[in-house]
């Protein structure tokens, strides 16, 4: 991982961190994010740490598990990192589902932090 762009390695290890919160305790993911945070989670806004927990606690499965297929990391001008991800996640006994998910994480008083999320499911409709 040492011959990586350090903005890889915090990309890939803070989607690490995400997907195994998100699958284990989704209301412990109240940590990575601030009062600013904005979410978009399929086309709906939620904007701060509160809003925020409160949509991704109260999603309607017991079970969720994420498989990670690919990541893409970009350093902005603004010393924040962009992170893309593509994966597939299974909820409790439906069928497996792709998904995209980016996230815009900023170096906060000393934490990297999630200040923009957006996630779509893969679904093509027509």
């Amino acid at each position: 991982m040492g011959d990586k762009p350090i903005w890889e390695q915090i990309g890939s290890s803070f989607v690490q961190h995400y997907y195994q919160l998100f699958d284990a305790d989704r209301t412990q993911l109240g940590a990575i994010y601030i009062d600013a945070s904005c979410l978009t989670w399929e086309g709906q806004q939620f904007q701060g740490k509160a809003a925020i927990v409160e949509k991704l606690s109260s999603l309607p499965f017991q079970k969720i598990q994420h498989s990670i297929t690919a990541q893409d990391h970009q350093p902005t001008p603004d010393s924040c990192i962009l992170s893309m991800v593509v994966g597939q996640l299974k909820a409790d006994d439906d069928q497996v589902l792709g998904f995209n998910q980016t996230f815009l994480l900023k170096n906060y008083q000393g934490a990297w932090v999630c200040t923009n999320e957006v996630f779509r499911l893969a679904l093509h409709n027509g």
